[in-house]
């Protein structure tokens, strides 16, 4: 009658209504970027979490991120007409003094602990412009002569002074040694003399092949991205355990894989924003690094951009993170982080599916096995009210990261939570049957059984599930999660025996109901590893050795750059 059938359409209205979805996703993003700040990512949006989780590709920088960022001058090579001092004070002239770039603070420590006294007198300074590749200055010396002193690229410095055979042999050892050779000249502006070579060294971090390493087992292809000198490059990258062939110099192709090169060298920043394109073109989510203001179009086009920890205010405005020390662990941090955080909201996603699924065709299955709607619609909201407050301490759960980028695989979700969803169902009309046929109960008495049978059936569940192996090789759960459904639990019972809103069921069969929950969970558990691992969603053995992929959809965030 509309008598019955009213009450059963709300409540099934109720318990499909995902309300605490919403809160579910963003909590679990907010707890991600709060874990990344204490571990020196700072995330300048919570998409940034899940973004990290999806990246497949990391465009890094050298200096500071590969490298010690500890730049000195190593090696001066004067030319004809000048001597080291000589060129060390030119070099000087053409540094910025107090700014952030460690190459000049390298040569200006190097000049001022030569004590050179008789060095020409600036006039003016223009900072070095990466699209120049130099710096220049304009002096006086001794004689009250004007000179134009330029410092910069090899490539870019000999081509405003008389090129010189031997200069290219000298730039070609020191960079096959792995140094970063910078070229120094000086004169009348129309008369300038390359005055000699510089050559800096910055050595790798220690930390940092363990980490290129670490990266790639979990599926992050690490290429470098520098302005550096091919030669130079491919000594770090071999240092840090990026072996692979070095991109030319030269426009980025429109076509290239992160597959055909780990190392781009002499790259401009432009041609960053290119490179990004280039991988997304290929169905890749990428990182990119990145510390000056002409790298703001590049982080601001990757997936997820990382200002680096010496990153100026514009590249730190355009990127997803920022961070606080130099290295890559920050990163790898962020990608574990975000894979944590995937499977967190996985496993809610999982445990929502069932649950709506149970709770609707359990109405119906109460309607007909009784005659009355199973649940009123108070009773659906206590119920609504204790799963939901659990399942969002499912945000804080203890569990690995997922071994490859986050993908979702929807239909295969949807499949693995129906079947525990089914399961679950089955458990809780039995309870039901037993109830009604085997203890002859009334509907109201019914009615709480019902509401204890779906609160502890859906603890069940979600221990359960919470890990894709078998309960008793899982991971502890975390201290929310256990005092959520200690606090459900106690609630539920004290409702139910007390009568509060419902009719009182006796205490024994309260305490049979959570025994055979507690059970069910078990039995759950020797279904769920195997319909898990047909679907794909079981983790593989990889996983097992993590101590914190089919084709799908990545990402929200991943969807959104790279359509961009």
């Amino acid at each position: 009658a509309a008598a019955e059938i009213i009450p059963l359409v709300l409540t099934a209205v109720l318990a499909s209504i995902p309300v605490a979805l919403p809160a579910t996703f963003t909590l679990a993003a907010a707890l991600g970027a709060r874990a990344l700040a204490k571990l020196g990512v700072l995330p300048t949006r919570l998409s940034a979490v899940d973004e990290a989780g999806t990246t497949d590709v990391l465009c890094s920088d050298k200096t500071g991120t590969l490298t010690q960022n500890a730049l000195t001058v190593t090696t001066i090579h004067p030319m004809n007409g000048f001597d080291e001092a000589h060129v060390l004070a030119l070099a000087s002239l053409a540094s910025a003094d107090g700014g952030q770039d460690p190459v000049d603070a390298a040569i200006r420590a190097a000049a001022l602990s030569k004590g050179i006294s008789d060095a020409p007198k600036l006039v003016k300074f223009e900072s070095f412009d990466p699209a120049k590749k130099m710096s220049e200055a304009t002096a006086t010396d001794s004689t009250g002569g004007t000179q134009r002193i330029v410092k910069g690229a090899f490539s870019v410095v000999i081509g405003l002074v008389q090129r010189t055979p031997t200069a290219t042999v000298a730039v070609n050892e020191l960079e096959r040694q792995g140094f970063r050779v910078l070229a120094v000249a000086a004169g009348p502006q129309t008369a300038m003399k390359l005055a000699g070579l510089v050559a800096l060294s910055d050595p790798p971090r220690s930390d940092s092949a363990a980490l290129v390493t670490e990266l790639h087992e979990l599926g992050v292809r690490t290429v470098m991205v520098t302005g550096d000198a091919p030669a130079t490059a491919a000594i770090v990258a071999h240092a840090v355990g990026l072996d692979g062939a070095i991109c030319p110099p030269g426009p980025i192709p429109d076509n290239v894989h992160p597959e055909q090169f780990a190392v781009y060298a002499g790259v401009l920043p432009e041609d960053k924003y290119k490179l990004v394109k280039a991988f997304q073109k290929g169905g890749h989510t990428v990182g990119m690094c990145g510390d000056g203001a002409n790298d703001a179009p590049a982080l601001r086009q990757a997936q997820i951009g990382i200002a680096v920890s010496t990153a100026t205010d514009v590249a730190k405005s355009a990127a997803g993170m920022v961070l606080t020390e130099p290295g890559l662990a920050g990163i790898v941090a962020a990608v574990k982080e975000g894979r944590i955080t995937f499977q967190r909201i996985q496993t809610y996603t999982l445990n929502s599916i069932a649950k709506k699924i149970v709770t609707v065709l359990f109405l119906i299955a109460g309607l007909v096995m009784t005659g009355h709607a199973i649940l009123t619609p108070l009773l659906m909201v206590i119920v609504m009210v204790a799963g939901d407050f659990l399942a969002m301490s499912l945000t804080t759960d203890n569990v690995r990261p997922s071994p490859t980028p986050n993908e979702w695989h929807i239909g295969k979700l949807t499949m693995a939570g129906a079947a525990m969803g089914i399961c679950l169902l089955a458990f809780c009309i039995g309870i039901l049957a037993i109830g009604k046929f085997g203890m002859n109960l009334g509907i109201e008495t019914l009615r709480t059984l019902a509401f204890v049978v779906l609160v502890f059936g859906s603890q069940a569940t979600i221990y359960a599930i919470r890990e894709r192996r078998h309960l008793w090789a899982c991971s502890r759960p975390s201290l929310w999660l256990v005092a959520s459904s200690v606090t459900d639990i106690g609630i539920a019972s004290l409702l139910a025996i007390s009568g509060i809103a419902m009719t009182p069921l006796p205490p024994l069969m309260v305490a049979g109901t959570l025994a055979a929950a507690t059970a069910f969970a078990f039995i759950l558990d020797l279904a769920k590893v195997p319909i898990f691992s047909r679907l794909g969603v079981a983790e593989r053995p990889s996983d097992r050795s993590l101590t914190h992929k089919t084709k799908g959809i990545r990402g929200l965030g991943a969807q959104r750059r790279s359509s961009s």
